[in-house]
C-alpha cells in the first residue's frame, strides 16, 4: 500500500488525525477567553464562536462534494493546510473585526477534515477492516480534540497569554501536514478519487 506496510500507513493516518485535531480544538475551546484577553466583550466572543461553528456546518456539506471528486487523502491535506494558515492568522489578529473574519475562515477550512479520514480508510483498506480501523482513527481524532483544549489551557496558565498555545498547535499541525503530504506524494498525485480498496489479507 503506497509502497509501505498497510499498518504503517494506518499508524501514520492515526498520528496525523491526532496532530490535526489538537490545533483544531484550540480556537473552539479558547476563543471567548482570547477575546476577553484582547478587551473584546465575552458576548462578542460567543458570537464569533457561533459564526465559526455555523460556517463549519455549511462548509462540511461542500467539502463532502469536493472529497467525492478529489479523494479523502487530498481533502485532508488541503483542509489541514487551510487550518495551518488560519491558525497563523488567528495568532496574529488582535482586533474584533479581524477576529470575526479569521474565525469564519477557520470554520470554512477545518470542517471537512475528519469525515475525509473515513474516506481515506475506504480508499486504502478493505471494507472488512472498516469495523476497527474507522473507530480507532476517530478515537485518535477525538483524543486530539480533547488534548488540544487542555494543552492550550495548560500553556496559558503557565505563560499568561495564548501565543505559546497557538505556537504549539502550529507545530502539531505541521507534523500532520508532513505525514499526510508524505502519503499523498507516495500515491503519486494530488487527485486519487475514491476507488476500490485492495484485497489483501
Amino acid at each position: 500500500m503506497l509502497g509501505l506496510p498497510p499498518n504503517l500507513v494506518f499508524a501514520m493516518l492515526a498520528l496525523a488525525a491526532f496532530c490535526c485535531c489538537m490545533p483544531m480544538s484550540m480556537p473552539q475551546t479558547h476563543l471567548v477567553a482570547l477575546c476577553s484577553d484582547l478587551g473584546i466583550k465575552p458576548t462578542h466572543g460567543a458570537a464569533m464562536l457561533s459564526l465559526l461553528l455555523g460556517t463549519a456546518f455549511v462548509s462540511r456539506q461542500i467539502w463532502g462534494l469536493i472529497s467525492d471528486r478529489i479523494g479523502g487523502l487530498t481533502t485532508v491535506l488541503i483542509g489541514s493546510a487551510w487550518q495551518f494558515c488560519s491558525l497563523i492568522a488567528l495568532a496574529l489578529t488582535q482586533d474584533e473585526i479581524g477576529l470575526f473574519t479569521v474565525t469564519a475562515i477557520f470554520g470554512l477550512g477545518f470542517a471537512g477534515i475528519i469525515p475525509a479520514y473515513v474516506l481515506v480508510v475506504r480508499e486504502l483498506f478493505p471494507a472488512r477492516e472498516a469495523g476497527w480501523r474507522v473507530p480507532v482513527l476517530l478515537c485518535m481524532s477525538g483524543f486530539g480534540m480533547a488534548s488540544g483544549g487542555w494543552v492550550a489551557g495548560l500553556l496559558y496558565d503557565h505563560f499568561g497569554y495564548y501565543a505559546p498555545a497557538f505556537a504549539g498547535g502550529l507545530i502539531f499541525n505541521f507534523v500532520n501536514l508532513l505525514l499526510v503530504g508524505t502519503l499523498v506524494a507516495r500515491r503519486g498525485g494530488w487527485f486519487g478519487g475514491t476507488r476500490a480498496a485492495p484485497a489483501y489479507g
